[in-house]
């Protein structure tokens, strides 16, 4: 499965970066990391399941809203 290169997410916003997620698909999946530290882990979702778990984020309002709801 050959991915296409990283890029930078427009849902990261602008700045310095504080908030940048990268983002590589396929014609099946797409896969998220941390472009801080990429080798720490990757998301990849199916193609129709990325949009519902954007919707899904929408609740939380910063990265630590997410991160209590982690644990």
């Amino acid at each position: 499965m050959k991915t296409t290169p990283w890029r930078k997410s427009s849902y990261s916003g602008s700045g310095d970066g504080n908030a940048c997620v990268e983002v590589a698909h396929t014609r099946t999946h797409i896969s998220i990391r941390d472009s801080k530290a990429p080798t720490r882990g990757t998301l990849t979702l199916q193609v129709g399941a990325f949009a519902p778990f954007l919707q899904a984020l929408k609740a939380y309002s910063t990265v630590t809203d997410f991160a209590r709801f982690r644990g």
